[in-house]
């Protein structure tokens, strides 16, 4: 953990984080389970550096979320399956290459994924100066596979789980 974070890990901090190595066998994990909730994880890819995406379910309801990824594992779609809002990193646009690509999902590969696991709506996230403005073009792009509900967050949105 960061530094900063240290006392949630050591046992001084009031919120106690219990750490769970979440490998690379591109399996998901539950990492956390109390009453109704519990919280799954899996491996995804983004590059040389180690992601993992989180499906946290309260009940019958539930949200999922991508975290930096490029969607080379398909194991996003099979975690945020039927899940009620899938949030996802929207940080390139159409047509990015290279080693951005290897770390970020492009509109087209957001829809992919949201066309196989079917969520009843996608919130798009982590957005950065070169996906803002583009926002016609990135919505275009994952409607081409998905064609459910696709909102943009921003800072202090919030979205109910119906």
């Amino acid at each position: 953990a960061w530094q900063y974070l240290g006392d949630h890990l050591d046992g001084s901090a009031r919120l106690q984080i219990k750490a769970h190595n979440v490998n690379d066998a591109r399996k998901t994990r539950i990492i956390y389970k109390r009453g109704d909730i519990s919280i799954k994880a899996v491996s995804v890819h983004h590059g040389p550096i180690p992601a993992v995406a989180y499906r946290v379910n309260i009940g019958n309801k539930s949200i999922t979320f991508s975290g930096d990824m490029n969607g080379d594992y398909h194991t996003l779609e099979i975690l945020a399956k039927s899940t009620d809002i899938l949030v996802a990193h929207n940080a390139v646009p159409k047509g990015t290459t290279g080693v951005a690509a290897n770390l970020h999902m492009t509109p087209s590969i957001i829809g992919q994924i949201a066309q196989k696991a079917q969520p009843k709506r996608v919130i798009l996230s982590h957005r950065m100066l070169r996906t803002l403005g583009r926002e016609k073009e990135t919505l275009s792009e994952i409607h081409k596979h998905y064609t459910g509900s696709v909102k943009f967050a921003n800072d202090k949105s919030y979205y109910r789980v119906k």
